[in-house]
């Protein structure tokens, strides 16, 4: 965790937006969502909204601005979520900056042949295995979308797996009601009771909305299911710039706002005062290609600014870091991982995820998870600025070594050393002769080596065996009740 300190010692922060611009931006999302509208798909949410004062004409929804805006008072603007080990807490926070992983690559890396495949069962573990070991990662999705399944169980499976393998807090998908369901069983399993639950929640729900202006049946069923049982919530979307909005970033903005807003909305009306993120990702269209760019600065300066708007209405916040266009883990990969993280830890947005994604969201990579964790080390080591005190400035020791002196066996500065300095686990600093008697390891060799130890050393704390036991009984039945419906 990446966190900003703006008064005992300033730390780096920039903004893209201006309060004048936010306060534009936002009374344009205001005008978007009470003259253009939503469409809502969800029977309920649109009914929580029209017995509020919203108009309703079939789908399409128009909100007006007073319910918008008591909707955005009501949201927490922080909330904790924990490792079921109940002390691993992840204060979501602006300004407080936490690293994960993302969910849903239909491809995945594999660890040991170092070769593009389908993800599969297993894959989930391995990746809540290696940010269970990996410092800078603070939180657990599952890098994969197992293909070896049915994909309606995906998450289910996969939310299993990470219990087993992680104490960090876990955020967990799930496309349909029933499957929710199932993970919030085995969270509650794992937390003792709903009560136990409801006061250290070891998982928060992820969830997606599609642009432009669209809020589908089963991600907002899954929003209000999690409102009803204090399952902290994150709905996050944004338009391919382009494609979805027009091609500039202030209407992308406005896209994006109004179907967070709307979705916020819903919950709160639902719940008020249940806690939930906004999430915004407007990435701009390639214009050889139509996709996405992830790796795009445009992407990385939209995410910032959409950011700024989360922390103008003091709401939580989760963009993207760590994404790269490449196939992979090459200086294009590593150099577009640089960027974002280190404009992610800037803006201060609350959660940052996508971190080991190559490809445009469709390959998850561990490898690729463990050089973004040093890269986060170093940005966060910058985050943390230059402390100014009598401590730092050490004008005694100054005085006292003189002019012309060596302060390398002064206990005072050596003392500092550890805290002052950041130390590398993968990059090389040794001279060209010492870096060649070590094995001459380029920084992908030494990536894949430390991935390796990982996978080989690393046990994560158990879970007892009886509680195994009954998350199994849970799959069973998931498993079960979809083949009845199969039937």
């Amino acid at each position: 965790m990446i966190q900003s300190d703006t008064f005992v010692n300033p730390s780096p922060r920039f903004h893209v937006l201006s309060d004048s611009q936010s306060e534009q931006l936002f009374k344009a999302t205001l005008d978007c969502l009470q003259q253009v509208g939503v469409q809502i798909h969800n029977a309920e949410a649109r009914t929580l909204l029209a017995n509020s004062g919203a108009k309703v004409d079939d789908m399409i929804v128009y909100i007006p601005e007073w319910i918008v805006r008591r909707a955005i008072e009501s949201t927490p603007p922080t909330f904790s979520v924990w490792g079921r080990d109940g002390n691993h807490e992840m204060r979501v926070a602006m300004d407080r900056v936490h690293f994960g992983p993302g969910p849903t690559c239909t491809h995945f890396i594999d660890p040991y042949t170092k070769e593009r495949r389908l993800a599969k069962r297993g894959d989930a573990g391995l990746t809540a295995k290696v940010c269970d070991a990996l410092p800078n990662i603070d939180y657990i999705m599952g890098l994969s979308f197992f293909s070896d399944v049915n994909p309606v169980l995906a998450p289910v499976y996969e939310f299993a797996e990470e219990l087993i393998n992680t104490t960090k807090p876990i955020i967990a998908w799930a496309g349909t009601p029933e499957t929710l369901q199932d993970i919030y069983r085995m969270a509650v399993t794992v937390a003792g009771s709903e009560e136990a639950f409801r006061e250290k929640p070891n998982f928060a729900f992820f969830t997606t909305y599609e642009s432009p202006l669209r809020l589908a049946d089963e991600p907002l069923a899954n929003l209000i299911f999690s409102a009803e049982h204090g399952i902290p919530s994150i709905c996050l979307g944004g338009p391919t710039v382009g494609l979805e909005s027009p091609f500039t970033g202030a209407s992308a903005l406005v896209l994006y706002l109004a179907s967070a807003l709307a979705a916020l909305t819903v919950v709160q009306l639902k719940q008020p005062g249940v806690p939930m993120a906004i999430g915004g990702l407007p990435s701009m269209m390639d214009l050889r290609t139509a996709r996405p760019s992830y790796g795009a600065p445009e992407t990385s300066l939209f995410s910032a600014a959409a950011a700024d708007l989360a922390r103008y209405l003091g709401l939580p916040f989760m963009g993207t870091a760590g994404a790269s266009e490449s196939k992979a883990l090459d200086a294009q990969a590593g150099a577009e991982a640089t960027m974002e993280i280190l404009i992610s830890a800037l803006s201060g947005a609350s959660l940052v995820h996508d971190i080991g994604f190559l490809d445009c969201a469709d390959i998850g990579s561990l490898g690729y998870l463990v050089l973004t964790d040093e890269l986060i080390g170093m940005v966060a080591r910058f985050m943390r600025g230059v402390q100014v005190d009598s401590k730092t400035i050490l004008f005694d020791l100054i005085k006292k070594v003189g002019p012309g002196g060596s302060f390398i066996k002064q206990k005072e500065s050596v003392s500092l050393s550890r805290s002052e300095v950041w130390i590398p686990s993968l990059f090389d600093r040794n001279t060209y002769n010492v870096w060649e008697q070590k094995g001459g390891l380029q920084t992908e060799e030494m990536v894949w080596s430390k991935l390796q130890h990982i996978l080989e050393t690393h046990q994560p704390a158990p879970l007892s065996s009886e509680i195994i036991e009954k998350i199994e009984k849970i799959l069973k039945k998931a498993e079960t009740r979809l083949l009845k419906c199969a039937s």
